[in-house]
């Protein structure tokens, strides 16, 4: 087991009592099944493992962080393509669908939208299905892997609560131990099937109730303290707040009005991203990425494609990904901890991506190895289809301005402490005078 997936699992272990409290019976369950590591073929990966508590529900290996950015399934040589994004604040997006008005997809869950949140009237619980299947991923070939896996936990009783009935299904002989091969398929009756199918989306319901918990959407940031007139702001983050309703044009996709924003308004952008060089994808096995290193993220453009009702959107979508909410953007273990941003994770500050939305379109190219890359030059975007040319490229911030929107987004990180009041210094009692 991964050294940090161990440390997940003992956190979880050690949660209060008032914690549990707050969620409900379905999302004290989802919680176990978020954070079981048994949940993977090869039993070393939980969806912890990808998203975890303590830097925002995002991805917490530092090294992998600050490189590549994507992250190693259950079988250890398998990469994903994509950075892990939050899971905090998105089990909220609406089901996929083309909105006519604004000409434009809003909702779905991943990078590229491929959990429309259809079937299941969920986007998280749709979401919530797929690593499990993912051979990049928690590397099951079957889902009736994951719901016998699930019915021999020591939570197994608490679904059945839930659920009565949900794990009376008959597996085949030797059916556990042959999970853990590759393209392994129970063989099982239509009758044991359809209890399958049926278990598996209640256990995806499951995960969702707790990603729709007030334990992974608190609210509990210093600029939600700020909304409730419980804190103030400094300086520099209220520059940077009125930075990113305006001049910066943040707010045009990451919208920060209402009682509690979730800083993103569901749609899709490309916003002309490089390639990140040291993505482990590129040198993945045919069978992942028969492109290899000439591989083009397609986005949004690659799922609506494989959509009959969709599919002549395939052009006009190639490059987009979907808008991340900015919560917990930057809410990480310690000063010193590198987090990734971008859906490839390219850049490795708030400094840099702002830096980028602010002089994309002014600075030059830069050339192979040019040590000002990022600074003082950009290398040329993974795909230029459909860029984002109206919301970023030429801001005209200064680097001061640059630093207020940092400053700004790093009050949306949950967990804040106001400072304890100071009180007033006691005067030392006197001695009483003889009269």
């Amino acid at each position: 087991m991964k050294p940090f997936v161990l440390a997940l699992l003992i956190s979880l272990l050690s949660s209060t009592a008032a914690v549990a409290a707050t969620l409900s019976p379905a999302a004290q369950v989802g919680k176990q099944i978020f954070f079981d590591a048994n949940l993977s073929a090869q039993r070393n990966q939980s969806c912890a493992t990808c998203h975890a508590p303590e830097v925002g529900w995002s991805g917490p290996d530092n090294t992998f962080n600050s490189h590549g950015s994507v992250y190693n399934g259950s079988f250890s040589d398998r990469f994903g393509n994509r950075r892990p994004p939050s899971a905090s604040y998105v089990a909220q997006s609406p089901v996929l669908k083309w909105d006519k008005k604004e000409k434009a997809f809003i909702g779905g869950a991943f990078w590229d939208g491929r959990a429309t949140g259809a079937r299941l009237k969920s986007t998280a619980a749709e979401q919530a299905q797929g690593p499990f299947l993912n051979p990049l991923e928690h590397g099951f070939s079957d889902a009736a892997c994951v719901v016998s896996r699930v019915c021999s936990a020591p939570y197994a009783g608490d679904l059945e609560k839930l659920h009565p009935g949900i794990c009376s299904i008959v597996w085949p002989a030797n059916h556990d131990q042959r999970c853990a091969e590759d393209g392994y398929k129970a063989d099982l009756s239509a009758v044991e099937r359809k209890k399958v199918d049926t278990a598996y989306d209640a256990i995806a319901h499951t995960i969702a109730a707790f990603e729709l918990s007030p334990e992974v959407n608190p609210f509990s940031s210093k600029f939600d303290a700020y909304l409730a007139g419980k804190a103030k702001l400094t300086k520099q983050e209220q520059l940077g707040l009125k930075l990113f309703n305006g001049k910066g044009k943040c707010a045009d996709c990451h919208p920060s009005s209402g009682k509690k924003p979730l800083f993103t308004d569901f749609t899709y952008d490309n916003l002309g991203i490089p390639r990140n060089p040291d993505n482990p994808f590129y040198t993945q096995k045919a069978v992942y990425n028969p492109d290899g290193v000439a591989w083009i993220d397609p986005g949004l453009g690659g799922f609506v494609a494989t959509e009959k009702a969709w599919a002549a959107k395939t052009r006009t979508e190639f490059g987009k990904h979907k808008v991340p909410t900015l919560r917990n953007v930057d809410k990480r273990p310690r000063p010193d901890f590198v987090k990734a941003f971008g859906h490839n994770g390219y850049f490795k500050s708030l400094k840099e991506i702002v830096h980028f939305y602010n002089t994309r379109d002014i600075l030059p190219i830069c050339k192979p190895g040019d040590k000002g890359e990022k600074l003082t030059c950009w290398p040329l975007p993974e795909t230029a289809m459909n860029m984002n040319m109206d919301e970023l490229g030429d801001l005209g911030l200064t680097d001061a301005e640059e630093d207020a929107i940092v400053a700004f987004m790093q009050t949306l990180s949950d967990g804040y402490l106001p400072p304890p009041q100071q009180q007033p210094a006691r005067r030392a009692p006197q001695a009483k005078r003889n009269r």
